[in-house]
C-alpha cells in the first residue's frame, strides 16, 4: 500500500477576490481535502493588480516589486493556514502555486501566459518545496496554457456512465466534458466571462465586491441591444481549444459595448452581463455535447464563486432544461476549493515527473511535465 503524501494548492483567480489555499492528502489515487483558507490581498496590492490587468504597461522595477509582493502574500497565506490547523511544514511534500495571472497571450507569435507570485519567495517564506509556472510549459509545447482545471475535474468527478459536465464560474467560465474512459483527457475550454464583468460593474456602481445571490441583477431586465453587442465578440465563435482572461474581457471592452447606450439603468446592465455569462455557457454546452444532444440528461456540476449566484444558477437551468444543474458540493467537493485542489494535485504530478496530456484541452503538441520546481 502506498504511503500518504500531503500537498498544498494555492491560487488567486481572475476575480482576485481572495487567495485560496488548501491542504490535501493523496493516497492510492484518492484525494481528500484536509484544510482550507481564503485570504484577502492587501487593498493596495489588489488595486495594483487590477490596474496592471487593465493597463498592462509598467516598468521592470514595478513588475519585479509586484512579483515579490504577490509571492509574499502567497507565502504568508500558506504559513497562516498551517499555523491555524497545526500542520507542520515538514509534513508537506510540495506546494502547487498557480500564481496570479496578469496577462494571457497564447495566440501571439511569441506566445506566453504570465503569472506572478515569485516561487522563490514562497519556498523561502514557507520552507516548503514549491512548484509553479504550470501554464508556460504547456505554452512552450504549443498549447494555450489553459484551462488546466479540467484535468482535475476528470480525476475527481469521473463517472463511468451518463453525461457529466463540470462548469467552473470564476472570473472566466470554463467547461469540462468528463470522459467516460477514466484515464482519458477530457474536452474543456474557456467559454468567456464568468463573474469578472459582473463584479466589475457592481463594484463601480454599488461599491460591493460582488452581487450576492445575483440580487441586483435580478432587479433589472436584459437589454437586447447591449446583449447583442456583447455576443458579437469574435471569441465566442472561435473553435476550441481556446482560453481567455482579463486581457480581453475587461472594463475597456465593456465600455466599448456600452457606447451610445446612455439610457440603460445600471441594474439592467448587471442583468445583461449575467445573461451574457449564462448564454455563452449554455451555447458552448449545447454545441459541444459529446452525445450530440442525445436523450440522456446531462449532469452539470457547477463550481467557483458563480455556484453561489442563485439568479445565475436558475438562469442556467432555464436555458438547459435537459440538464440537472447543481453545485459540486453535492458531489463531494465544495465549489470554492476546486481550483486550489487542482494545483495541489498537479504539483504531485510534477514532483513525480509525470507527463500530462493536454492536447485535447490546450492544443499542445505532446504530453509534458508541467511546472518548475523550487526546492526548499
Amino acid at each position: 500500500m502506498d504511503d500518504v503524501a500531503y500537498y498544498i494548492g494555492i491560487i488567486s483567480g481572475t476575480s482576485m477576490d481572495g487567495i485560496d489555499c488548501v491542504v490535501v492528502s493523496l493516497r492510492n489515487g484518492h484525494l481528500d481535502l484536509l484544510a482550507t483558507q481564503s485570504s484577502k490581498y492587501p487593498d493596495e496590492l489588489r488595486l495594483k493588480l487590477f490596474d496592471v490587468c487593465a493597463n498592462p504597461t509598467l516598468t521592470l522595477l514595478e513588475f519585479g516589486q509586484l512579483d515579490i509582493a504577490v509571492g509574499k502574500a502567497f507565502g504568508n497565506a500558506i504559513n497562516h493556514l498551517l499555523e491555524t490547523h497545526k500542520i507542520r511544514p515538514e509534513a508537506i511534500t510540495a506546494i502547487g502555486s498557480h500564481g496570479q495571472t496578469v496577462f494571457h497571450s497564447p495566440s501571439s507569435q511569441d506566445a506566453f501566459s504570465l503569472q506572478i507570485g515569485d516561487p522563490n519567495t514562497i519556498a523561502h517564506t514557507t520552507g516548503i518545496t514549491t512548484v509553479a509556472d504550470f501554464r508556460q510549459r504547456d505554452v512552450a509545447a504549443g498549447g494555450q496554457g489553459a484551462p488546466l482545471a479540467p484535468l482535475f475535474h476528470q480525476f475527481y468527478f469521473y463517472h463511468p456512465r451518463g453525461s457529466r459536465c463540470v462548469l467552473n464560474i470564476g472570473g472566466i467560465s470554463n467547461i469540462t466534458w468528463i470522459n467516460t474512459e477514466e484515464l482519458s483527457t477530457p474536452v474543456g475550454f474557456d467559454t468567456g466571462p464568468g463573474n469578472a464583468l459582473m463584479d466589475l460593474w457592481v463594484t463601480q456602481w454599488l461599491q460591493l465586491p460582488y452581487d450576492a445571490d445575483g440580487a441586483w441583477a435580478a432587479s433589472g431586465a436584459v437589454d437586447k441591444v447591449l446583449l447583442d453587442r456583447l455576443l458579437a465578440e469574435d471569441y465566442f465563435r472561435r473553435p476550441a481549444p481556446k482560453s481567455t482572461g482579463r486581457e480581453l474581457f475587461n472594463h475597456k471592452w465593456l465600455e466599448e459595448c456600452l457606447k451610445g447606450l446612455h439610457t440603460i439603468e445600471p441594474a439592467d446592465v448587471q442583468r445583461t452581463l449575467l445573461e451574457l455569462t449564462a448564454r455563452t455557457v449554455a451555447d458552448a454546452l449545447l454545441e459541444t455535447r459529446p452525445d450530440n444532444g442525445g436523450s440522456t440528461k446531462v449532469e452539470l456540476l457547477v463550481c467557483g464563486g458563480g455556484a453561489y449566484n442563485k439568479t445565475l444558477m436558475c438562469r442556467l437551468q432555464e436555458l438547459l432544461p435537459d440538464s440537472r444543474v447543481s453545485s459540486t458540493a453535492s458531489h463531494g467537493m465544495p465549489p470554492d476549493w476546486i481550483e486550489a485542489c487542482t494545483f495541489a494535485w498537479l504539483a504531485s504530478k510534477t514532483i513525480n515527473r509525470e507527463r500530462v496530456d493536454t492536447r485535447l484541452l490546450t492544443g499542445s503538441r505532446e504530453p509534458v511535465v508541467l511546472g518548475g520546481v523550487y526546492f526548499s
